[in-house]
Parts: C-alpha cells; sequence; structure tokens
C-alpha cells in the first residue's frame, strides 16, 4: 500500500464465481450504457448545412487589410515576421513607383509576402506586432488539403478585396451576401 497518497487498494483474488467467468454481467452493463446514449442528443454537426459557434477569441486564416481607398497598409517593415515564433512569414520590400500611389499607401510596400500555414500556430503575434493594423487574422478556418504547396499563402490569396473597386467580392468575403 502507497503510504504517501493512500490511494492504492488490495487486490481481490479470490477465484471467479460461473457467472463472473462468462463475464454475462459486464456484457449487460456494456449493453446498457450503449442504450443510455442512444437518447442523449447528438454532438455531431452537419457542416454544410449547420455551423458551429466560434469564441470571441477564435484565430482563423490571416487576412491582409486595405485601407479605405484600397491602398495596401502593408508597409514590408518585417515586425510580423520577426514576431512570428514559427517562422511561417517571409516578406520582400520594395519601393513605390510614383504612378503607384493608389495602389500603395507608404513609400515601402510588401513585393512579396507569403504564409506558410503548415507552420504556423494562429497564435496572433503577427496581428499585435503590426503597427498599420496590416494583418489580423480572421474568423474562417484553414480548409483541408492533400497538397503541401496549396497551404502557401502568398500576397493575392491574402489580401482583402478592394473595398472602392470589387465591392461584391468584398461582401462575399465578409459575408454580407444572400
Amino acid at each position: 500500500m502507497n503510504t504517501l497518497t493512500n490511494r492504492a487498494k488490495q487486490v481481490n483474488r479470490s477465484p471467479m464465481t460461473f457467472l463472473e467467468s462468462i463475464y454475462l454481467w459486464e456484457i449487460f452493463k456494456g449493453m446498457f450504457i450503449t442504450f443510455k446514449h442512444m437518447f442523449k442528443k447528438q454532438p455531431t454537426i452537419h457542416f454544410p448545412e449547420q455551423t458551429r459557434p466560434y469564441s470571441r477569441v477564435f484565430r482563423g486564416l490571416h487576412v491582409l487589410n486595405r485601407d479605405e481607398e484600397g491602398r495596401e497598409r502593408c508597409t514590408a517593415c518585417g515586425l510580423c515576421a520577426v514576431a512570428c515564433p514559427a517562422e511561417a512569414i517571409t516578406m520582400e520590400a520594395a519601393e513605390r513607383l510614383p504612378e503607384e500611389e493608389h495602389l500603395y499607401r507608404e513609400e515601402k510596400y510588401a513585393a512579396k509576402y507569403e504564409i506558410n500555414m503548415l507552420r504556423c500556430i494562429f497564435c496572433g503575434l503577427c496581428e499585435e506586432a503590426c503597427p498599420k493594423d496590416a494583418i489580423y487574422l480572421s474568423e474562417t478556418f484553414a480548409p483541408a488539403n492533400y497538397n503541401r504547396k496549396n497551404f502557401i499563402y502568398n500576397k493575392q490569396d491574402l489580401l482583402i478585396p478592394n473595398p472602392t473597386t470589387e465591392t461584391e467580392l468584398l461582401a462575399k468575403a465578409k459575408g454580407e451576401t444572400k
């Protein structure tokens, strides 16, 4: 017997009776448990027709945000890539040309922005590190796929639709369509 916790029990080593040896009572107990669960509420959610309610703090797929005029907010400062503990974010900066003022908000922009979703741990540190509120984690979850290359999202996959020119796509992305 364990003297530290006093939880140990003595093992009963007496021989089994005939009813115990055919395990009939244990079979009836198992059938009773199965029968009892037949009348409980089903925990299954039929996904395409029903959706599960998510928590307020759920962190889903990443989205690169735009400002009100449709320009990209990301200035390729690299703080999100440095803050990422899984090193899932890679980016390359470029200088904005004078004729591209309607596309980019600042003088620098992200020419290449990739997130490897197989590495991402959805911690939200990239969202907190961004000084321009350019990246945030949406309420959509990562879809399943068989190809590893499809889990590396580039800038075009992450950018939210332009609010000035693509109003229908933006409403669809926000879930505001019928």
